[in-house]
């Protein structure tokens, strides 16, 4: 009877060890225009393109420009976003970092990422399918790219795909490709999602 009773509590033990394996808590919603705001109002933080003065804005997925005054307010260094509920842009890694160590949330590793979105069945902005869109809308997936906690040196590891990318440009939206940029670095196709667990 102890036999029968220790296999029962030790089934019961892997079952639950497998459960909390395999179910991700918590979602992951990309920040929009209107939640960084909130975060640099009640901060007054400074973001690395404002430190610069310029940021990148990409034409299409080979071609770019170095823009004066792009900046999250100003993605394309002229005028703000169409909406508050874009996913901010032209913020680089130390810039996602100080706005999770203010909201309490933290960036999904790249793992994290592609694990996550597998239960996102909504559009994926990608090969030019639309313009970037609010982020309620749409798939994590596309739209922007994601700026990831993996790391490689002075790096950060981007996740996701551009709406500019598609199966004959950037790999498309796959997870098998490997793109890195410097922490400091913003672009206007660079967002970042952030995990938000469920309150108790």
């Amino acid at each position: 009877m102890r036999h029968i009773e220790a296999c029962r509590i030790s089934l019961l033990l892997l079952l639950i060890f497998s459960i909390g394996c395999s179910h991700k808590e918590g979602t992951l919603q990309t920040i929009t225009h209107a939640q960084f705001k909130s975060f640099v109002d009640e901060t007054h933080y400074i973001t690395d393109a404002e430190k610069f003065g310029w940021s990148f804005v990409q034409e299409d997925v080979y071609n770019f420009r170095v823009v004066q005054d792009a900046t999250w307010r100003l993605p394309d260094g002229q005028s703000p976003p169409a909406s508050p509920q874009l996913p901010v842009t032209q913020v680089s890694y130390n810039d996602a970092i100080a706005y999770c160590q203010w909201a309490k949330v933290s960036l999904p590793t790249y793992q994290d990422y592609w694990e996550y979105i597998q239960t996102d069945s909504r559009k994926v902005v990608s090969e030019n399918n639309a313009p970037i869109s609010e982020v309620d809308k749409v798939n994590v997936l596309g739209n922007v790219w994601d700026i990831t906690q993996t790391t490689l040196g002075d790096s950060t590891r981007l996740a996701g795909g551009s709406l500019f990318c598609s199966k004959y440009s950037c790999h498309g939206t796959v997870k098998e490709r490997e793109l890195y940029v410097d922490k400091q670095t913003g672009n206007i196709h660079i967002g970042f999602s952030v995990i938000v667990y469920p309150k108790k």
